[in-house]
Protein backbone atom coordinates (compact mmCIF):
# COMPACT_ATOMS: atom_id res chain seq x y z
CA UNK A 1 0.00 0.00 0.00
CA UNK A 2 1.33 3.41 -0.68
CA UNK A 3 -0.16 7.34 -0.94
CA UNK A 4 -4.08 6.12 -1.09
CA UNK A 5 -3.96 3.45 1.13
CA UNK A 6 -4.61 0.51 -1.94
CA UNK A 7 -2.29 -1.89 -3.65
CA UNK A 8 -1.62 0.13 -7.17
CA UNK A 9 -0.97 -3.37 -9.27
CA UNK A 10 -3.37 -5.54 -7.82
CA UNK A 11 -6.39 -3.53 -8.77
CA UNK A 12 -4.67 -2.91 -11.95
CA UNK A 13 -4.53 -6.49 -12.40
CA UNK A 14 -7.83 -7.27 -11.40
CA UNK A 15 -9.11 -4.19 -13.75
CA UNK A 16 -7.48 -5.78 -16.83
CA UNK A 17 -9.12 -9.32 -16.13
CA UNK A 18 -12.87 -6.97 -15.82
CA UNK A 19 -11.45 -5.54 -19.20
CA UNK A 20 -11.05 -8.89 -20.93
CA UNK A 21 -14.35 -9.96 -19.35
CA UNK A 22 -16.01 -6.61 -20.97
CA UNK A 23 -14.21 -7.50 -24.29
CA UNK A 24 -15.19 -11.10 -24.48
CA UNK A 25 -18.68 -9.41 -23.64
CA UNK A 26 -18.72 -7.78 -26.81
CA UNK A 27 -17.42 -10.98 -28.92
CA UNK A 28 -20.89 -12.45 -27.59
CA UNK A 29 -22.81 -9.80 -28.95
CA UNK A 30 -21.49 -9.48 -32.55
CA UNK A 31 -21.41 -13.14 -32.47
CA UNK A 32 -24.90 -12.74 -31.78
CA UNK A 33 -25.09 -15.02 -28.90
CA UNK A 34 -28.06 -15.95 -26.82
CA UNK A 35 -29.04 -12.71 -25.10
CA UNK A 36 -29.27 -15.00 -21.30
CA UNK A 37 -26.00 -15.75 -21.91
CA UNK A 38 -24.62 -11.86 -22.27
CA UNK A 39 -26.67 -11.17 -19.27
CA UNK A 40 -24.71 -13.55 -17.13
CA UNK A 41 -21.60 -12.10 -18.73
CA UNK A 42 -22.73 -8.76 -17.36
CA UNK A 43 -24.02 -9.60 -14.56
CA UNK A 44 -20.13 -11.09 -13.67
CA UNK A 45 -18.50 -8.35 -14.73
CA UNK A 46 -20.66 -5.86 -12.15
CA UNK A 47 -19.50 -8.33 -9.65
CA UNK A 48 -16.15 -7.92 -9.71
CA UNK A 49 -16.12 -4.39 -10.50
CA UNK A 50 -18.04 -4.32 -7.22
CA UNK A 51 -15.60 -6.55 -5.42
CA UNK A 52 -12.67 -4.09 -6.70
CA UNK A 53 -14.74 -1.35 -5.58
CA UNK A 54 -15.46 -2.62 -2.32
CA UNK A 55 -11.60 -3.56 -1.73
CA UNK A 56 -10.83 0.06 -2.45
CA UNK A 57 -13.19 1.39 0.12
CA UNK A 58 -11.73 -0.93 2.93
CA UNK A 59 -8.43 -0.01 1.58
CA UNK A 60 -9.66 3.47 2.40
CA UNK A 61 -11.01 2.84 5.33
CA UNK A 62 -7.76 1.31 6.85
CA UNK A 63 -5.40 3.67 5.83
CA UNK A 64 -6.35 6.93 4.95
CA UNK A 65 -9.85 7.24 7.66
CA UNK A 66 -7.22 5.77 10.34
CA UNK A 67 -4.66 7.39 9.42
CA UNK A 68 -6.96 10.85 10.00
CA UNK A 69 -7.83 9.73 13.01
CA UNK A 70 -5.14 8.74 14.58
CA UNK A 71 -3.61 11.61 13.17
CA UNK A 72 -5.27 13.75 16.00
CA UNK A 73 -6.11 16.85 13.46
CA UNK A 74 -10.02 18.13 14.15
CA UNK A 75 -10.33 18.88 10.68
CA UNK A 76 -8.42 16.06 8.52
CA UNK A 77 -10.72 13.65 10.62
CA UNK A 78 -13.60 15.13 10.15
CA UNK A 79 -12.78 15.77 6.10
CA UNK A 80 -12.46 12.19 5.44
CA UNK A 81 -15.21 10.83 7.94
CA UNK A 82 -17.03 12.62 5.26
CA UNK A 83 -15.47 11.49 2.01
CA UNK A 84 -15.93 7.73 3.93
CA UNK A 85 -19.78 8.89 4.03
CA UNK A 86 -20.05 10.12 0.44
CA UNK A 87 -17.99 7.23 -1.19
CA UNK A 88 -20.34 4.57 0.92
CA UNK A 89 -23.64 6.53 -0.18
CA UNK A 90 -22.43 6.38 -3.56
CA UNK A 91 -20.78 2.38 -3.98
CA UNK A 92 -24.71 1.56 -1.87
CA UNK A 93 -26.21 3.01 -4.76
CA UNK A 94 -24.40 0.61 -6.95
CA UNK A 95 -26.01 -2.35 -5.49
Amino acid sequence: MVAHGYDKERITNRLHRVEGQVRGIERMVEEDRYCVDILTQIAAVRTALESIGYEILTDHVNHCVSDALASGDAENATEKSRELLAAVQRFAKTT
